[in-house]
């Protein structure tokens, strides 16, 4: 196991990284027009070669795919600099970082462990952020069952007051009876996805009037 290193020279492939990427901006006519939109398809066609390296266990590929995510960071962080009023991949990592150790405070400031670790995250997220309801931040690009799981997650951790089942299911049986009701959807000739997305639209509905009638 490798011992996590603590400065900037244990890592020098991550220096060599920034300046490769820097480079090619300057010297390659592709990797220079390239904008923050015009690499979105990029992100996430990368983002799902990673996810095929994760589910399918192939270590090797794991690493490749990390890199070609890691790729699109450093890209985005350069074109980023090239603004007068833009950031760096310096700003980039001390914002994570910083944020990382201000969402710990019972690693890095003495805390208690929260019992409900998932729900201590949305709190103190949702209060820096100056969120007032589960639904702000959530993006609209997330698939339909994606976003359902988001705004379930939410309510639960923030004790909204909607009625969600909780009965337990293994992940086999919970995969099997979606594809089962996709099944039955397409033979009675209804859209699997437009029906969630109809459903969870009532959700949103439900949870923003629970919210406004408060605990």
């Amino acid at each position: 196991m490798t011992t996590p290193a603590t400065g900037a020279a244990d890592h020098p492939q991550l220096g060599r990284l920034a300046e490769v990427m820097a480079t090619l901006r300057r010297h390659c006519p592709w990797d220079a027009e390239q904008t923050h939109e015009s690499l979105v398809q990029y992100l996430i066609e990368e983002t799902g070669e990673l996810v095929e390296a994760i589910e399918t266990g192939d270590h090797d590929h794991l690493a490749e795919e990390l890199g070609d995510l890691l790729l699109q960071v450093y890209f985005h962080a350069e074109i980023a600099s090239e603004r007068p009023d833009g950031f760096d991949l310096e700003t980039v990592a001390g914002g994570i970082a910083d944020k990382l150790v201000r969402r710990h405070p019972h690693v890095f400031g003495g805390e208690t462990v929260p019992e409900d670790m998932h729900g201590s995250w949305e709190q103190r997220k949702a209060a820096e952020k100056g969120r007032t309801s589960v639904l702000e931040g959530i993006p609209e690009q997330l698939s339909a069952l994606a976003r359902a799981a988001k705004i379930i997650g939410r309510a639960r951790s923030r004790q909204v007051a909607v009625e969600l089942a909780d009965e337990p299911i293994e992940a086999d049986d919970l995969g099997r009876q979606i594809l089962d009701l996709v099944a039955r959807g397409h033979a009675s000739g209804v859209d699997p996805d437009q029906a969630v997305r109809q459903a969870v639209r009532r959700l949103e509905r439900t949870v923003r009037e629970a919210e406004r009638s408060g605990p």
